[in-house]
């Protein structure tokens, strides 16, 4: 993403999630805030979202923060009360979060963050009392400062959520995220999807890599990072990181979309997998 832009793809993202309210039932994440955000500003962007050919990327878009949000019930049952979304764009968690005792960090360029006030505003939705903004310019300041100077409790373990972010850093930022999550108290987690490195993919899979690719890369935010299930599992036990999980397609169908009415179901492309992992 262009510093001092806001992100075209946390657009799409949002667009994704409010069009599987409208298409998919029951939804897989129930996200009535989508829909409300969204309202009826992107129509052309909707119709897109919703048609048929496009369910297996709308399925993964919901199917994520499904399951990172399970991952953070878990965690608030174990004790948690601070969550971090890195990268936030248009998340929705915070305005519908059930958890009383929670606090959400939302963190993000300063940018980005703007244009998602503004459209809060615009749709009449308030912020919650238990909502930080973290306006961070990484090239300035660590994501430990911000969350610092936010008011977040580096004693206390925490829960974060990275969900459509590492495929476009560097290698040095993602080791520099997950160090800083891997040295929080014991109990602390994470969950996040990342890209599946395009040589173990299935030529169905390769090609539809490189249509994605070639969408994100025009929209100015290219994909720079890639793993194999075996790296992640290695990047992960370096940070410090003793208990973790990877899912991939086949499993998360058989978690969320098993017997379905309507069929929705991920694709056998796999193009990236879920991940979560506890300090």
């Amino acid at each position: 993403m262009e510093i001092g832009k806001a992100s075209k793809t946390a657009l799409g993202v949002a667009i994704r999630r409010a069009a599987h309210q409208l298409m998919d039932q029951p939804p897989v994440l129930e996200d009535p805030i989508a829909l409300q955000l969204i309202g009826s500003a992107y129509p052309r962007h909707m119709e897109r979202a919703s048609h048929r050919v496009a369910r297996d990327f709308r399925a993964f878009m919901a199917v994520r923060s499904r399951y990172v949000e399970d991952k953070l019930a878990e965690a608030v049952q174990q004790g948690v009360r601070q969550y971090v979304v890195l990268g936030a764009g248009l998340d929705t968690f915070a305005y519908r979060n059930r958890f009383p005792s929670l606090r959400v960090f939302e963190v993000d360029f300063p940018a980005t963050q703007e244009w998602k006030k503004q459209m809060l505003a615009r749709a009449l939705i308030a912020v919650p009392a238990g909502l930080t903004f973290v306006p961070l310019d990484f090239e300035h300041h660590t994501l430990a400062e911000g969350l610092r100077d936010a008011g977040f409790n580096t004693r206390e373990p925490a829960f974060f959520g990275w969900l459509g972010v590492i495929p476009y850093l560097t290698q040095q930022a993602f080791r520099a995220t997950l160090d800083a999550i891997g040295q929080l108290p014991a109990g602390s987690g994470v969950g996040f999807d990342y890209a599946i490195t395009p040589e173990r993919l299935s030529q169905e899979g390769r090609i539809a890599f490189a249509a994605l690719a070639a969408r994100v890369a025009a929209a100015g935010e290219p994909f720079r990072l890639f793993f194999t299930p075996e790296e992640m599992d290695s990047e992960l036990r370096r940070a410090g990181f003793h208990r973790t999980e990877q899912l991939d397609s086949e499993q998360l169908n058989e978690a969320y979309f098993k017997d379905r009415q309507d069929g929705l179901r991920l694709s056998s492309v796999g193009l990236g997998m879920l991940t979560a992992a506890w300090v």
